[in-house]
């Protein structure tokens, strides 16, 4: 593919923005792309996912604006290694393992936003994992029958109810 911007030197760099819904694909050389000011993997000032962390940090701060809470968040501090919030909002890692355990309240929605939820459930081969999968299906069926409840639509809930017993059989009969 050629640069899109001097259709001389093959394209080297090709990326995706999506702002406010609006998706636009460049594929440009790396010439270019330094002409633009476009930040290149691999180089000194370039991409890399500690900053593409700091970055969405960032923007949760931006997102919540400069309230009371945030600047408490901020201001948590790892009592093992010493770092703030703050200063892992900015280089995008950690100090130590304990600033899981600090941090643990501005890390569920970052996590949630990053990874679409925050419990990590792996893959499971398809072959070998029939049961492991309708177990989960079985735990996800649980969770929409909670939420069923409390939205009082009760006869969702029975339904949900029957799955889970009718899934429940099956495992037990293998």
């Amino acid at each position: 593919m050629v640069c899109q911007e001097c259709g001389a030197r093959p394209a080297t760099l090709h990326f995706t923005k999506i702002v406010n819904g609006e998706k636009t694909e460049f594929h440009i050389c790396e010439h270019c792309a330094r002409e633009k000011g476009e930040l290149i993997p691999g180089t000194s000032g370039g991409f890399s996912i500690h900053s593409l962390l700091s970055g969405l940090l960032d923007l949760e701060g931006a997102s919540k604006g400069k309230t009371a809470a945030a600047s408490t968040v901020q201001d948590v501090r790892c009592e093992e290694c010493g770092m703030t919030y703050g200063q892992f909002s900015k280089l995008g890692r950690f100090g130590c393992s304990s600033c899981y355990k600090y941090f643990d309240k501005g890390l569920d929605p970052l996590f949630k936003r990053v990874h679409g939820s925050t419990a990590h459930v792996g893959k499971v081969p398809r072959r070998a994992g029939v049961q492991i999968q309708v177990r989960r299906q079985i735990d996800e069926l649980k969770e929409n029958m909670q939420q069923a409840i409390a939205q009082e639509e009760f006869e969702t809930a029975a339904e949900l109810r029957d799955q889970i017993r009718k899934l429940e059989k099956e495992i037990a009969q293998e």
